[in-house]
């Protein structure tokens, strides 16, 4: 009774999201991953539903601060204003850079956020995902470059990637980036 109990408080969350039975899968990570590279804006191409997104003109900025974390500021234009939300990233194993957490509050664990793969300059492929006590998870991706188009032969590569990773890219939409200056 307990666990579905937990999963009919859960579900109106992940109604809008990507969710599939079982656990989450778990994607290779970009190798030789270097943080400072990551680091700066990334301008979102596509996604997977998330109920925080739902905007237009999306984007993420990448700091280090002193202390070794990273600043995470993601805004998007929505009902006629910015919004931003501001967050933290670690990297938590070391010897996998690749593999950060991110976390918009205090009071929350990190989530995960891998890269999956990067040229650094323009594009990134970005998984997230979510286990619900493993009887099923909801997926978050995204396809990022360094402006806010990207070549058609790159969204496909990103997709592709996803697919052969296993990621169902079926709800993915494009982000609208137009009007945004």
């Amino acid at each position: 009774m307990f666990p579905i109990f937990w999963i009919l408080l859960v579900l109106p969350l992940v109604s809008a999201q990507t969710y599939h039975w079982g656990p989450c899968p778990t994607p290779s990570v970009q190798s030789n991953f270097s943080l400072q590279q990551y680091l700066g804006t990334w301008y979102e191409i596509a996604k997977l539903p998330a109920f925080f997104e739902k905007g237009k003109c999306i984007q993420a900025d990448y700091t280090l601060r002193g202390d070794g974390t990273i600043r995470v500021l993601n805004s998007q234009f929505y009902k006629g204003k910015v919004q931003t939300v501001e967050g933290t990233a670690v990297v938590q194993d070391h010897k996998n850079p690749a593999k950060l957490g991110v976390s918009f509050s205090y009071f929350t664990p990190y989530s995960p956020y891998w890269v999956l793969s990067t040229d650094f300059v323009s594009g990134a492929v970005v998984y997230s995902c979510t286990d619900v006590l493993r009887i099923f998870h909801v997926d978050y991706a995204w396809i990022l470059g360094r402006s806010r188009f990207l070549p058609a032969e790159k969204v496909e590569f990103a997709r592709q990637l996803l697919a052969k990773e296993n990621i169902d890219t079926f709800k993915m939409s494009v982000t609208d980036q137009t009007g945004c200056d």
